[in-house]
């Protein structure tokens, strides 16, 4: 039993402790404002880094297509030789970017696991800004963004001429071409290769999958107008698509950073791999 002094002092303790909060619980507002953004769990680059890892990306490429390419032609025959080369090329720059990705990715988390790789490369549905919610609908967005690209293709006539021995185009309209590719299924083969690292494994995936989730702290809200003028700038060789490869920034690059899915770009920009994998299999046909 507690004297009653000691119960008179006890009493003003008791009251003092504070009462249980209930936990919060977030809402999804109503009134059609955006939720707030997810805290995001993956580190920040620097512009220095950036900048840097573009670089990483975009010489290596550039000095392929303007140095090593010119010196290959001469083991290729025919008027195939310049484009063959471009090829090879390219290729080998597109499966570097995947390297280097991997390679950043595993330096940063630690692991390649794929639970931990699709949330570091935003290789996941896409996000709804007001709900939160996942895929559902919004993978529909997929069909106005191939729309888009699709129209800029053909309506946008930018003026700049495509040097002849580097128009792969060019190459297929040509008797000379149509000649060279049909029963080819090593260079088939070997133009399929290009077109998954170029919009699956390559360039898709370092600049919307590694890059822009990690470029607000130094960009801010305009991280994606960055990320689209590197992609432009990273053209150095093909430098002529540069005004085209302009318009994804709006296409493209917006929607992948609006709704957190690197998956968006990746899907649109690999329906124009499967057109072209599906004209040059005609060819290989024939």
């Amino acid at each position: 039993m507690i004297p009653s002094t000691q119960r008179t002092t006890a009493l003003p303790a008791l009251t003092a402790l504070p009462a249980p909060t209930a936990p919060t619980v977030p809402t999804v507002p109503t009134d059609g404002r955006s939720i707030e953004a997810e805290p995001s769990q993956l580190p920040q680059y620097s512009f220095a880094r950036i900048l840097g890892t573009w670089a990483a990306a975009a010489l290596p490429m550039a000095f392929l297509a303007w140095v090593v390419a010119p010196r290959l032609w001469t083991a290729f025959d025919g008027p195939s030789a310049g484009p063959r080369a471009i090829i090879l090329c390219l290729t080998l720059g597109l499966i570097w970017q995947f390297l280097l990705v991997a390679v950043l990715v595993r330096r940063e988390q630690g692991t390649l696991r794929w639970s931990v790789v699709k949330e570091a490369l935003w290789l996941r549905a896409p996000r709804s800004p007001r709900t939160g919610r996942r895929g559902g609908w919004l993978w529909l967005l997929i069909v106005p963004l191939v729309v888009g690209i699709a129209a800029k293709e053909m309506l946008v006539n930018i003026p700049i001429p495509v040097p002849a021995d580097r128009d792969l185009g060019l190459l297929l309209r040509s008797d000379a071409g149509q000649d060279f590719f049909s029963g080819n299924w090593t260079w088939f083969a070997l133009l399929v290769t290009m077109w998954v690292f170029n919009t699956v494994l390559g360039e898709e995936l370092l600049f919307r999958g590694l890059l822009l989730p990690r470029m607000q702290r130094a960009c801010g809200r305009w991280d994606w107008v960055v990320n689209g003028l590197l992609f432009t700038a990273y053209h150095l060789h093909v430098p002529w698509a540069m005004p085209k490869v302009l318009l994804d920034t709006l296409i493209v690059v917006y929607p992948s950073r609006r709704y957190r899915s690197a998956v968006l770009g990746i899907a649109a920009h690999s329906v124009q791999s499967v057109v072209f994998a599906i004209l040059v299999l005609i060819l290989v046909l024939r």
